[in-house]
């Protein structure tokens, strides 16, 4: 469905120090999920959702993230002399996906901090946020729902997943009222990372956003947070409160997430997307049914 939004915001400014170290050289949004790099996949949704217009907020040593998405003149030039066109293609998907537009973060105080970073760029439209560490199932229309709330309500809009209990403690987590639409919620509260046992539910905000730029002037006024930095959720807290800004609101998804952010995750994700795919699919499923099973012996 039209709406909107045609403006993508991508924090890309962190140094990935859990993946060290091989990301001492290269930056964590680089590291291959399957054969693609884990910011493609978001950029690639993005576009499916309608979104062309992508700003990466970087920091130093991003180099190999700009020259993904850039021409790789000589790199093409070796494949067609040699007619492999398949590979041609595939080199120049990532340079073709939208149009992408680069500023730097500087100081590093924050995800608040970097979203403020895109007010230039953005101006006064309203705008996602895509968090490299998420990769959403391209089957999954979780972004499209985002913006059609955002549309209905007018109102920014965070995406929530049920987490367990025990992990609550690793993510912002929201408080909530139903309304009469079954994945749709209003966001009374936020909490970032609470004290294990002390979430207020076990629905946590993941990392997709759609955002209305009022929430410029809010980060602008917002006080450091946990852990000195500029939080996004304490802003969000801020238009949650404000009938003004049109309150918060949420979309539940129950769709399939892979987080690339932390280690485990990361080699699951990589197995999950694997085991679905028509060329790697079914050798590679035969190959974890023997090693699972000798490995239990």
């Amino acid at each position: 469905m039209p709406h909107s939004v045609t403006k993508a915001v991508i924090p890309a400014a962190g140094l990935g120090t859990r993946f060290l170290p091989a990301t001492k050289a290269l930056p964590k949004e680089m590291l291959p999920v399957v054969d693609k790099p884990a910011i493609q996949y978001v950029v690639e949704e993005a576009v499916r959702a309608g979104l062309q217009d992508v700003l990466f907020v970087t920091g130093r040593n991003k180099n190999a993230l700009e020259n993904h998405f850039d021409r790789a003149t000589e790199l093409e030039m070796i494949l067609t002399s040699k007619g492999d066109a398949q590979k041609l293609s595939r080199v120049a998907e990532s340079t073709d996906l939208a149009n992408v537009h680069y500023v730097r973060q500087g100081d590093p105080k924050g995800l608040g901090h970097a979203v403020l970073r895109s007010r230039d760029h953005v101006g006064g439209d309203s705008f996602a946020v895509l968090l490299g560490d998420d990769i959403i199932d391209g089957r999954d229309m979780l972004l499209e729902r985002m913006l059609q709330v955002h549309d209905a309500k007018d109102s920014c809009v965070v995406a929530l997943m049920e987490v367990d209990p025990a992990q609550a403690h690793l993510y912002g987590i929201a408080t909530v009222e139903a309304t009469d639409e079954d994945d749709v919620v209003r966001v009374r509260g936020l909490v970032e990372k609470p004290e294990p046992g002390t979430a207020p539910s076990n629905l946590a905000v993941v990392g997709r956003y759609v955002l209305k730029p009022e929430i410029y002037p809010v980060l602008e006024q917002t006080e450091p947070g946990r852990g000195g930095e500029i939080q996004l959720t304490d802003a969000l807290l801020t238009m949650a409160d404000d009938e003004v800004f049109g309150g918060l609101h949420g979309v539940v998804f129950r769709g399939r997430r892979y987080d690339t952010g932390d280690r485990l995750d990361y080699i699951k994700a990589n197995v999950q997307l694997a085991v679905e795919r028509e060329d790697l699919g079914p050798g590679l499923r035969a190959w974890l049914r023997e090693f699972v099973d000798g490995f239990e012996r």
